[in-house]
Formats: structure tokens, C-alpha cells, sequence
């Protein structure tokens, strides 16, 4: 049974005034800052659990303090239902990344209370620390905190942009127990996770540009990232040096950079393959640089993303052997930090039908599309749980403060999700 409409407006108009009260508390004069486990984030937690109580749903945090909110179901010993997403902002984000999700969670329970119905299994509404990769150079920490996936040497070797201050150091502040995460044991028994579902603004113009208001997510792009790669060259005077004789360091990034390019170009256009590639952080040593000299380092870093293991283990491999084919020609050398990267996970099947025919059912446009961006939903389908996500019309991109989410787009996320939890309460 679905919520009427008035039980529906009650859970929308919760929602309104969280976006409202959260976004006032954590405005930065330019966008809303939400550190992870820093103040921002602390303060939303705060925010969502005070709602929580007044809803008289069950609140626990587990050792990494992810705050679970449930409204218990008639049969307790079923496996728990789970909507969430994170609370976390980068520095000058928006105010609609991870939060919409908490807070569609909040409003499809809401909307349940006020119907006086009450759903056969658990549902709990996940408020997830610390995924933005922005502040501790490590993302979606506290999923996989939660999961038993978290690398126990990220908590020392992962410093808070801002403060310099470890992960440890900022877990433990904020009165995480890092003793049990560094087990690397599953904090909750993912055996009683029914799934998990997760809405989230779209992060990409894909449906903005097609005119919708909702998408389905079928898959997350898996990556592989190095974080800092430095070409040294030599330094020399730009006027003396002539070109066979130099070691410019620009030129060879440059070349590595637009035969990587041509590379992606083949894979795409001629072999149909997906993927996407970024080279960043291009920058020389100020200090040693100057418009008369050879340039002998820059520093960069390289991001590549894609639905096919194969096409990313096949991009690494290309961008090492391309820097020692140009280290050996033009005299330079590579060095580069380790590299990192998440698989690729597909969206369980089941879950994406019954959220196609919530939209059918509600009258909701809908498309059908794939996440270039990590999520947490992604760790979650990864360990294995069934994992969905609906992605909200989003205008202007993420991760800045001109996010511009429709808060009639997110009241019909928050419809579509209300439809399958009650789809899920008949099987």
C-alpha cells in the first residue's frame, strides 16, 4: 500500500525544511562546506537524527559513525531494507550532493508514519560518513568502514585536506571507535540487508538535456586514478638550448597526454568502447620556472573510468608503457605514485524493474543510464548487497555551489521511492 497524498506532502515538507535548516547551518559565504568528520558533517548528522526522533524511529551509529535511522516493521527477522546516501559536502560544494539522498529517505518514512502504515521488514534511512574523496584524498570512507573493505593504512597515511590532521586523528575526535574498523570486519551483518537504494542528483547533464526529471541507474563506472605523477626533465635557458638537445619536461607530458588522448579516441569511436579519461593538476614548479627557461618538471595526475575492467587494466598499461617509450626518446623520466581504483559494478536487475515500473505506474518520465561517478551504492552491490540507484535532474554539475536540483524533480524521486518500498513490502 502506497501513501496518499497528504502522508506524501507531510514527508516532502520535512524534506523542504532540512534542505533549508542544514544548507543555513553549513553555508560558507560562497557554498556549503560539510568536512568529513568535521563540524559541517556533524552538524547535519545532528540535524537528520533530531528529525529522526521526532518521526520515533530507532537511531544507532555503528563504530565509524554511520547513522542508521529505522522504522521497524512488522517482522522484525526480515532482512532490512535500506535507503541512504552521505551527508559530507566538499569544500564550497552544493547543498544537494548526498544529502538529497538522506533526506529522500527521511521523507518516503515520513510519508509511511503519517499513513499509518507500516511496512513488513525493517527500513532504515543510512546517513553514511565521510564519502568525498575531496577531503582525506580517500573516498566513500565510511561505507567501507561499514562494509570491511576500508584499507586499514588509510586511516594514517590519509591526511585531512585542511587540517593536515589524520584520518585517525579526525575518526577519533569525532568519537568513531577506530579499534573495530581496523579489523576490517563488517560493522553491520550484511546477511540482513534486503538492499540497499540510494537516490542521488545526477552529476552529469545527461538529463537535463534530455528533459527528464528522473533516471535510473544501470551501472557504476569502475577507475583506475594515479594521484601524482612527476616528469623530470632539465632545466635550461630557453634562448641557448636548441631543440635536440633539450629535456623539456612540458613537451613530454604533452606528447604523453595526446597520445593517451588518441588512444581514447580509438577505443571510442572505433571500437565502441566506454570510457573516460582525464589528465589533471598540470602544473610546473613556479619557483623554478620562468618565461625564459626550459621547463625540467611537472607534476600531474591521471584519472580513467570505465564500464570494462579490461579497457581500464588496458589504459594503465598503456599510459606506463607510452612514459617509457617518451622517457627513453626525449631523455626525461617518470615517477608516479601508486596507482588506485575501484571495479566496475552493475545495478541489481530486479531493483531497476521494479523502479521502471514505479515511473510506468506513476506517470514519471524516465530514461535508464550509467553512473560515471563512484557512489556508495556502488560499494554496497560490490560486498554483494542488491543496490539501486535513482538519479535526480540536476542542472549546473556537482561539487559547486550553483547545484540546481528542482524540488519538484526530488518530490518525484521521493514518489518513486515510496512505490518501491511498498513493492518490496508484497514479496
Amino acid at each position: 500500500m502506497l501513501p496518499n497524498d497528504d502522508a506524501l506532502q507531510a514527508g516532502l515538507a520535512l524534506a523542504r525544511s532540512l534542505f533549508d535548516e542544514i544548507g543555513a547551518r553549513t553555508f560558507d559565504g560562497v557554498g556549503f562546506s560539510r568536512p568529513a568528520y568535521g563540524e559541517g558533517e556533524q552538524i547535519a548528522h545532528d540535524i537528520v537524527a533530531a528529525a529522526a526522533r521526532d518521526l520515533d524511529l530507532a537511531i544507532d551509529k555503528d563504530a565509524a559513525l554511520n547513522l542508521a535511522m529505522t522504522l521497524k516493521g512488522r517482522e522484525p527477522d526480515r532482512a532490512a531494507l535500506v535507503l541512504g546516501s552521505h551527508l559530507d559536502a566538499v569544500p564550497q560544494g552544493g547543498n544537494f550532493d548526498g544529502l538529497a539522498g538522506v533526506l529522500a529517505g527521511l521523507a518516503c518514512l515520513a510519508s509511511f508514519r503519517a499513513a499509518g502504515i507500516r511496512p513488513v521488514q525493517d527500513v532504515t534511512v543510512m546517513a553514511i560518513r565521510a564519502e568525498e574523496s575531496a577531503w582525506f584524498g580517500a573516498q566513500h570512507i565510511g561505507s567501507r568502514a561499514m562494509l570491511g573493505t576500508l584499507d586499514e593504512s588509510i586511516l594514517d597515511e590519509a591526511r585531512r585536506v585542511d587540517s593536515g590532521r589524520t584520518l585517525r586523528d579526525h575518526m577519533c575526535e569525532a568519537g568513531a571507535d577506530v579499534s573495530k574498523i581496523k579489523l576490517r570486519h563488517a560493522l553491520r551483518d550484511l546477511h540482513q540487508l534486503r538492499g540497499f537504494i540510494e537516490l542521488h542528483i545526477e552529476q552529469g547533464p545527461t538529463l537535463v538535456a534530455r528533459g527528464l526529471p528522473l533516471g535510473i541507474v544501470t551501472g557504476i563506472r569502475g577507475n583506475r586514478r594515479c594521484r601524482r605523477i612527476i616528469c623530470r626533465g632539465d632545466y635550461g635557458h630557453s634562448g641557448t638550448v636548441p631543440r635536440a638537445l633539450r629535456h623539456d619536461a612540458v613537451v613530454s607530458t604533452s606528447e604523453l597526454v595526446t597520445r593517451m588522448d588518441d588512444l581514447w579516441g580509438r577505443i571510442e569511436d572505433e571500437e565502441g568502447g566506454d570510457l573516460v579519461m582525464t589528465f589533471g593538476r598540470f602544473m610546473t614548479n613556479p619557483a623554478a620556472h620562468s618565461v625564459t627557461t626550459v621547463p625540467g618538471e611537472v607534476e600531474f595526475c591521471f584519472d580513467v573510468r570505465s564500464h570494462s575492467s579490461e579497457l581500464l587494466k588496458r589504459s594503465e598499461n598503456a599510459l606506463l608503457q607510452t612514459m617509457d617509450e617518451i622517457a627513453e626518446r626525449r631523455g626525461v623520466s617518470f615517477e608516479h605514485d601508486p596507482f588506485s581504483g575501484d571495479n566496475p559494478v552493475i545495478m541489481d536487475a530486479a531493483f531497476q524493474n521494479i523502479l521502471l515500473d514505479g515511473c510506468r505506474q506513476l506517470g514519471i518520465p524516465v530514461t535508464s543510464l550509467a553512473s560515471g561517478a563512484g557512489h556508495d551504492a556502488g560499494d554496497f552491490a560490490d560486498a554483494g548487497v542488491p543496490s539501486a540507484m535513482i538519479f535526480v535532474r540536476n542542472e549546473n554539475g556537482s561539487h559547486n555551489p550553483e547545484e540546481a536540483m528542482e524540488f519538484s524533480d526530488f518530490a518525484q524521486g521521493v514518489r518513486l521511492m515510496t512505490y518501491f518500498v511498498a513493492a518490496l513490502n508484497q514479496t
